[in-house]
């Protein structure tokens, strides 16, 4: 996995992915701003919700001569509310409003897991 200027998971014992929460406004920024923003000083970091909906996705078709199946990319809305884009597994075709929740991964830093699969 690619190093990172911003933390990613929180080291819990069930890590969540971490976002920025304005002090201000509460508003939630993905990923989390690293320490040296100059917005660091106004934001916490916070974990994101384990579980959130399916916002909107696409099926990507890879070209046959990758080799690659067929895979699914997509937004997830979270409570707080946050709004993040990843890669939708454990299912061919995911459904809009359909649960999933954020998992390390070590390829991508996280992807999206149909919950109850």
């Amino acid at each position: 996995m690619p190093e990172l200027s911003y933390p990613l998971w929180s080291a819990a014992s069930e890590p969540a992915l971490l976002a920025s929460r304005d002090r201000a406004t509460g508003e939630l920024v993905f990923p989390a701003l690293p320490s040296s923003s100059p917005l660091a000083d106004r934001h916490e970091t916070v974990g994101v919700d384990a579980v959130g909906e399916v916002y909107s996705y696409t099926v990507i078709h890879p070209g046959a001569k990758s080799g690659q199946a067929p895979y699914a990319l997509g937004y997830v809305d979270f409570p707080g509310p946050v709004r993040i884009f990843g890669r939708l597994c454990g299912k061919p075709r995911p459904t809009i409003g359909e649960r999933y929740a954020a998992r390390p991964d070590d390829a991508f830093g996280y992807v999206f897991v149909a919950v109850g699969h």
